[in-house]
């Protein structure tokens, strides 16, 4: 008799815990749905009028953002993987988007590296092809990065990397402004330093090749040039050639 009762009193109990699962079930539901129709909204939004305001974040930026970038401007990222399906965007890189309007003019590589690897300084051959001081075409994209800083991971374009502490690294730095993005770029003079300490890298005739170019130009800065080739620790190196160049 006194189990009966004891089953009966749990009955109430049972049915009390039944319905906290079935309503804690329903709200987890539709909790769900709603946040599910909100993410919806957020990554068709563009289309309903806010399109216009997203362009105009890329015009300010010259048709092309990082993704994190784009984050910073309230941009979603499913907002840009709709826009790359409907072709308002091209991915030219993991991470980096660029109006389909917009067609580069400049280098599109050198705005590329810009904009994935900001602090990475164009060097070597791909700042002598900049400077017109070779007739070489690289075949990557050559970028002087920090001692402590780790290679890039970029499909595209291909990269060769050198590293640089101190005032090899941050010397000669020039900025120039392709299609409105701001790339850094070794000066003429540090570049041609700069080949003298990589010949082994680079070979020694392309070395020679651009010293010759170099000092063909109407406005050589030969004290400068061996400014740079002191802080590389080339001047040694590079003074026998001069001598019989000029």
């Amino acid at each position: 008799m006194h189990c009966a009762c004891s089953l009966f009193s749990c009955a109430p109990n049972r049915q009390i815990l039944d319905l906290s699962v079935v309503t804690l079930v329903l709200y987890l539901t539709i909790s769900t749905v709603l946040l599910s129709q909100i993410l919806k909204l957020r990554t068709i939004a563009y289309m309903s009028g806010s399109y216009d305001s997203i362009r105009k974040v890329f015009i300010d930026h010259h048709g092309i953002l990082r993704s994190s970038e784009a984050r910073r401007q309230g941009i979603h990222p499913q907002t840009l993987s709709r826009m790359l399906d409907d072709g308002r965007l091209i991915k030219e890189e993991r991470g980096l988007y660029r109006l389909s309007e917009i067609q580069p003019s400049g280098d599109p590589d050198l705005i590329h590296i810009a904009k994935l690897v900001p602090r990475g300084i164009i060097c070597l051959i791909s700042a002598l092809r900049f400077h017109e001081l070779t007739a070489q075409i690289p075949r990557a994209i050559w970028l002087a990065i920090r001692q402590d800083m780790k290679k890039p991971k970029l499909t595209h374009p291909p990269i060769e990397v050198i590293w640089l502490s101190g005032k090899a690294f941050s010397s000669g730095i020039e900025e120039h402004e392709l299609d409105g993005v701001a790339v850094s770029i070794y000066s003429p003079e540090k570049t041609v330093a700069d080949c003298f300490k990589f010949r082994n890298k680079i070979g020694l005739d392309i070395a020679i090749e651009a010293l010759q170019e170099y000092l063909r130009q109407p406005n050589r800065d030969i004290d400068l040039l061996l400014r740079y080739a002191r802080i590389d620790r080339v001047r040694n190196v590079i003074e026998p050639y001069l001598r019989a160049l000029i």
